[in-house]
Formats: structure tokens, sequence, C-alpha cells
């Protein structure tokens, strides 16, 4: 399957003239911690770069390189026999029986995200100290680059990640002739063998055929790699081919050396033999050597400067449809290194310039990890170190993977959603089959909490190990439906609404109509139920398996409802949505508990940890749209007050979040205040997993540990305060912080496929473009009286602010002025 992307607007960046441009992360020392190296990726192959000056470190991964295979079927047949006597103790409120039923019903872990190994550039300078040392990545352009100076010879580093030409080029060069002299030498963690074919190093290498993960540790083997079933356990390939302008070269066993050349430019290609989620991958794999072999010839039959240029050509394509500048005139700190920058912004500088970088930065990790046909992003993008990664770095469905995607369409990167899209179809399949062996459901697909490449969809736990508070959650394949819904909203696309997501949609419905049961006032509620990764007390003791949360009740209402409009659309389906239309008349409604806080069980239970890092019952906050302070002012208040009750501190990816939902109440200094938090500097080591999180030097989202999706959130939560579209209008400023007051930002996209331009001062609206891609009416609300130049339509007041509405011709762009 290939993956075609298509550009569908260009919008030029204006960058200003300083020192360091605004669109770098750079240092003036090397990273002495992964979380200080700079992430390269073409979507499939990722880099860490060190920036060492001996012995230069580059951290390799693939996105397709995973432990184990296929999802193993029918792990725990007893599992269905269990549910109504669960269901039973729920509604007798004995949480304690539930719990122990809930563990019953639970499958096997998900497999782990697996390192690919480690490039080494070894340059002997006899210990002399360099001079002049400068590092950066330029995430406009997706280079990174270390320079520095030793014995008056300046030497320079140059690395990408080239999507075109599916490797990794590094050039290597100096101020002077014949000065370059390197040792390049692999290696991995994982089974591995070194050879040399053709002047060619090359690493062959074999994937354990599981690993445990790493919050679990049974008394066995932690990393298995031998397999009896003969279908675990992926091969991969990494080759390394050196092109050198004078000197020599020669390869043997400890790696590529060249000598006294003046310029080396090193090709790394690399494969494995995934070839599919349903398939064993040793045995009816790819051929990766074949792939990366092909790879590998393709690329050197260009030179550099071919490469280079075809490589920018098609990340400028992506990066460059979104611009953002805030308070120009702001004194700037673009001539200082980044981790300097954040040690100030956490004293409580000022530092516009940082902070549209690290909206930009959002942008451009998205850019390079998710490009991968059937390969999402995942936890950790497709940069991960480790033979057991935090959380197996794989997906986590009761919302880190949903986070990844949040920018994606209004930030003008819509084509790649098209890997999640890949992976929500593969898990469909295996969903069908949860559904019956785990809860002898035969209608629709379902998705619990976790999954990996092999689109794995039960509750894990090894059979009886795991917490049900986050194992035994049912709702991943609602929430992910979203995504695909939200494709259509943005894009218009009806070929894709109605022969993919519609039926995706309306199989996660299938299985939730059979899921939800009657409670004993005749709503309709799930059980069990959780609210993923929390616990209140009943009475003086914990529990976290109750039913009907509120999470679960307004991700279904948010599915039911977007499908009924969907069906609309397309005019189909009638029968099946009168039956969603019934059901969702009797829901158990949101409620509102003795705080004023919107309720979070299907009780008004205490809770054990009041600022608990999620929020899942603000869901239908953000990222769904059925509480607004425009359409529910009451349940507003609820949701604001739930936000308040729990705090303005959290991990990383938790502050990220509430960004969003502060925004989405149109409290722009409170989304900023949380957005700061967000760029709290957090040093390595750090593994707290309450208040603390932040953002590594790199950039990086800090959980702590290292997870990317707080990096995502950060992006779309910056978007949000600037644009927001999911009321049937598009909003503009509508949470824009006091501290922003002036600022320009081009090529955000908001629902029905509009692309929009702001420029603002002092605060408010100076002027603004809309560009209507498909045409339609386009309601537009502001903060202050508009019309559109060249027509005769003014804004009328409204309750909160000024709307107007008129109708658009595709491709044309319509003027905004105030009046």
């Amino acid at each position: 399957m290939k993956l075609i992307f298509t550009c569908l607007v260009f919008i030029t960046i204006t960058i200003n003239s300083f020192t360091q441009s605004p669109l770098k992360l750079w240092y003036n020392k090397p990273a002495t911690t992964w979380t200080e190296a700079l992430p390269i990726g073409n979507g499939r192959l990722g880099a860490m770069v060190f920036g060492n000056v001996e012995e230069e470190l580059i951290q390799l991964n693939e996105a397709t390189l995973w432990s184990g295979g296929p999802v193993t079927t029918n792990v725990n047949p007893a599992s269905p026999q269990y549910l109504q006597p669960l269901r039973d103790a729920l509604f007798k409120s004995d949480y304690k029986t539930a719990d122990a039923l809930a563990h019953k019903m639970q499958g096997l872990y998900s497999e782990s995200y697996m390192p690919l190994g480690d490039l080494l550039i070894k340059q002997s300078f006899a210990g002399k100290t360099p001079t002049n040392y400068y590092r950066d990545l330029n995430i406009e352009d997706g280079i990174a680059t270390t320079k520095y100076t030793i014995d008056k010879v300046d030497y320079k580093r140059e690395i990408f990640a080239s999507a075109p030409n599916h490797l990794i080029v590094i050039k290597l060069s100096a101020n002077q002739q014949k000065k370059l002299n390197i040792t390049v030498a692999t290696k991995s963690i994982l089974k591995y063998s070194i050879a040399n074919d053709k002047n060619i190093l090359v690493l062959k290498g074999k994937a354990p055929s599981h690993v445990e993960p790493s919050y679990y540790n049974p008394k066995r083997e932690l990393v298995v790699y031998e397999d009896a079933t003969g279908c675990r356990g992926m091969r991969f390939e990494l080759l390394v081919k050196a092109l050198h302008k004078d000197g020599t070269m020669f390869i043997d066993s400890n790696g590529i050396h060249v000598s006294n050349a003046s310029e080396i430019i090193l090709y790394v290609s690399a494969a494995t033999s995934f070839n599919g989620y349903d398939k064993c991958p040793d045995k009816e794999g790819k051929d990766e050597h074949q792939l990366a072999t092909a790879y590998l010839t393709k690329a050197i039959a260009k030179n550099y400067q071919q490469l280079l240029q075809t490589h920018l050509k098609d990340f400028h394509q992506f990066f460059k449809r979104v611009s953002l500048t805030i308070n120009k005139t702001e004194s700037n700190k673009n001539n200082l290194p980044v981790d300097e920058r954040l040690e100030m912004y956490r004293t409580g500088n000022a530092d516009a310039a940082l902070e549209a970088l690290y909206f930009q930065f959002g942008r451009y990790l998205l850019i390079s990890s998710s490009r991968t046909p059937n390969a999402p992003a995942n936890l950790q993008g497709i940069w991960n170190k480790e033979l057991r990664p935090p959380w197996s770095s794989n997906y986590t469905t009761n919302i880190n993977v949903q986070m990844n995607y949040w920018p994606v369409e209004s930030t003008n990167l819509s084509e790649l959603q098209q890997p999640l899209t890949d992976l929500i179809k593969s898990l469909s399949v295996t969903g069908k089959r949860t559904a019956k062996e785990f809860y002898n459901i035969n209608n629709g697909w379902v998705l619990n909490h976790n999954s990996d490449i092999w689109a794995m969809t039960n509750p894990v736990g090894d059979i009886g190990k795991g917490d049900p508070k986050w194992a035994n959650w049912a709702m991943g394949a609602n929430w992910l439906s979203r995504h695909l819904w939200e494709h259509y909203l943005y894009t218009g696309n009806k070929m894709f609404l109605q022969q993919t997501a519609y039926p995706l949609m309306k199989g996660a419905a299938e299985f939730t109509l059979d899921w939800l049961t009657k409670d004993s006032s005749g709503h309709w509620v799930t059980a069990p139920s959780t609210s993923p990764e929390n616990d209140f007390y009943d009475g003086d003791k914990k529990a976290a398996m109750s039913i009907s949360s509120t999470m679960d009740m307004g991700i279904i209402r948010d599915l039911f409802n977007n499908i009924i409009t969907a069906a609309t659309l397309l005019n189909t389906d009638k029968a099946f949505c009168d039956t969603l239309k019934n059901r969702l008349v009797s829901f158990y409604p949101f409620q509102i508990g003795s705080k004023g806080q919107l309720q979070e069980w299907y009780k008004d239970f205490a809770d054990v940890d009041p600022h608990h890092r999620h929020v899942s019952h603000l869901y239908a906050l953000y990222p769904a749209k059925e509480i607004s302070p425009l359409t529910t002012p009451a349940l507003s208040d609820a949701a604001k007050k739930t936000l308040t009750l729990r705090g303005d501190d959290g991990t990383g990816w938790s502050l990220a979040w509430k960004v969003n939902m502060w925004a989405r109440l149109l409290d722009g200094d409170h989304a900023y205040t949380l957005f700061r938090n967000l760029l709290r500097l957090t040093k390595e080591n750090n593994t707290t997993y309450g208040p603390g999180g932040g953002v590594y030097p790199n950039l990086f989202d800090a959980h702590p540990p290292f997870q990317i999706d707080g990096n995502f959130a950060g992006t779309a939560g910056v978007t949000e305060m600037l644009l927001q579209s999911h009321n049937n209008e598009i909003h503009l400023l509508p949470a824009l912080p006091t501290a922003w007051k002036d600022g320009t930002v081009k090529g955000l996209v908001a629902r029905g496929n509009f692309v929009v331009n702001i420029n603002w001062q002092a605060g408010k609206i100076n002027t603004a473009t809309i560009q209507s891609r498909k045409g339609g009416t386009c309601t537009i609300r502001t903060n202050q009286p508009i019309v559109i130049k060249g027509m005769n339509i003014k804004s009328t007041v409204s309750t909160i602010g000024y709307l107007l509405s008129f109708k658009t011709v595709a491709g044309k762009v319509y003027q905004i002025v105030t009046k």
C-alpha cells in the first residue's frame, strides 16, 4: 500500500530577521541525555541527534519495528461468563466484587515499540577542546546541524530524514581540505549481527517475540526472543553507505573507516519485515533486505544537493502552510539557546517567540512521525531508545493516541491523519473478534485502552493482572470514531464519509447498542464503566469500577449524534438512526454534583485524588462539543468548576489537555496560565506521576517521562485559543490571552474546509481572511463588529460577541474588516 499525500494549500511564512531564526532550536553544547538530543524523522525513519564532537551518537528508529506478532486469539474464553455477574454486583453497589470479576475478563498485554539501533561517528581529536560549538534543529527545513572548531578547522555535520527518498542523509564537511578522519559504527540493543556487503555496512537483526510492559515484572523472562508459533518477532536491517571526496575508505568488523577526506556523505537506510497487522512478520514478512537495498540504491544515484532539494520541497509543502508570530515588537530572546530561554521562562520572563516555536514544534513532530501506512505516531512519536519503553510506547486509546492527532486538521496537516485511519480500519477487524470473544457480543467492534501495531483490542492485564480502572475500559472505538468524523468535517470529503468513516462509526455504535444496559430508573447506562485511571471513595473504601461514567455517556452521545448527522448527509440508514435517537432520549443524563462540578461517576462520589491528571468526564467539552458556553451555559459552568477543583498543575499531557478545555470555555488567560505551566522546564530522571510535568530541554513533553501527546495537544491548545469552529461557526480569537496583545496567524483550518488568516493588534482583530476550499455557508463569530469587504453584510449582536453569516464560493478569499 502506498501512502499518497496531496498538498491542499500553500501559505508563505515570513521569518523575522533575528540573530537566530525563530524556527530553530539551538544550543551551545552537546546533548548529555536523550531528552536534550534533537529529533528528525521522515515518518518512518527517526533519529535523535546528540551533537557530540569526538563520538557522535545518532539513535535510530523505524516506525514499524515492534515486538510480537499478530494478536493471539481466544486467550480468555471464560471472559463472557463474568459480564452479567459483574453487572449484577455493580447494580448492588458491590464494587469490590465487581473489581474482582473485571480481573477475570482481561487478556494479554500489548507489544512494545522497539529501538532500531545506534549510529556512531567517531572523530579523534586527541582530546582537544572545541571552540565555537553550536548545534540546532531547523524545524522549518527538517535539518539538524552541528558545528565546532578545532585547530582552526571548522567542522560541520548536517542531517535530515528524507521522506521522498526513504532514508537519512548525513553530510560531514570541513573548511579545509582532507581534514575528515572518521569511523562509522552501528549497534543495537536487539539481537543483531554486522556484515560488509559490497562496501555497505549491514546490521541485520530480529525483534523479540514478546516484551513485557515496563511497569509489569512477572517472575519470568521479560524479553523473549524464542517463539514456538513461528509467527512472532520481525526481522529488520540497517544499511550505511559512505561516499567521500578525497581520501581513502575501507570497511572491517569495527565499521566504516574514512581517512583524509574533504567531504563525506552517509546514506542510512533501514526496513523491517512488517507486512500488516495480520501477517506473521517472519514467515509471511516482507523482504527487509530488498526494501532497504532498493531505497539505498535509488538514493546514491543522486547527489547531495538533489537529495536535499527534494527533501526541502517535500517538507516545506507541509510545514509552510501555517505561520504564527506573536508580539513581534517584544524584546526577543532568539539569540539565546533554547535551554537558557526555558530557564528564564520558568522564572516568569515573557518569550512569545518561544511560545510560537513550541506551537510549530508540535507541527514539526507530526510531519516527522505520521507518514507511514498502518503506523500512526505512537506514545513517543517514532523516537524511542528503550528495550522496555515507558508504557510500551504503544497506542494508549483512553486519550493519548487521540491527543497525537488533535492538531492534524486545524493546523493544515490533514493528510497526516491517514496512518491513524489505517490503524482504525485494522482495529475494526480485531475489535469485532474481541467483542465476541470477551463479551459475547456479535455486532460491531470494540477497542479497550491499549493497542499496538498488531491492532490489539482486548482488555489488557495478562489475564487478571491489570488494574480494571484502566484495563477494562471499552470506549476506544467510539472515541477514535470522532477522528473519522472530524476528518470529514474539516475536508468535506463525502466519499471518505461514505466509504470509510460511516461504516467504521456505525460498527462502533452497533457494539455500543448491545453494550448498553438499563438501570433501575430505566436509563440506558454502561456497566462496567470507569473514568479512566481514576478512583473514588465508596464510603471509606477505594473503588474504580462503576456504572455509566460521565466520560462513557459523553463519548456515546457524541458518537450517536455524529452518526445521525452523517446518515442524514448520506441519505441512508433511517431505521438505524431511529434506534439511536430512541436510545439517546433515555440516556443517563449529565449530573451536577454537590460542589457545582460536572459529576464524574454515576453517583456523587468523593475523589480519592482531587487533582488527578485525567479529566475524562470533560470529554463532552473537549474534544467533543456537547458542552459549550454558547449552547449549554449551566453545564459549561459545571465544567469550569470541575477544572477549578482539579487545579492548574499536573503532568505534561494533562496540562495540555486543560489548555484546550479552558480555551473551549473562552477563558484565554486561564488557558495561557496552563500553557506556561506546560513549558515548565523539566530535567531527566524526574519520574513523578503527580505535579511536575512540563517540557524537556529539547522541547519534548515531560509527563514525565517523555510522552509526545503533550506536544501535540499543546499545539492544538494554541490553535483553540486563536480559532474555534466546533459550533458550526468560525470563532475568531475566541480565547486570546491578554499576554498575546499583537500577532498574526496564517493557514489555520476551520471545519467546513475554510483556511483562516488573522492579524490582531491590542487584543483585537485588525484584519482577517477566510478562504473557502469547497464553498457553502460560512458563519463567523467575533468579539467585535465586522464586515466582509466588497459585500453588503454586517455582523449582528449575539449573546457572546457578534455573528455574521454568508454564502461562499469554492476557491474564493473573503476579507474581513473591523468596523
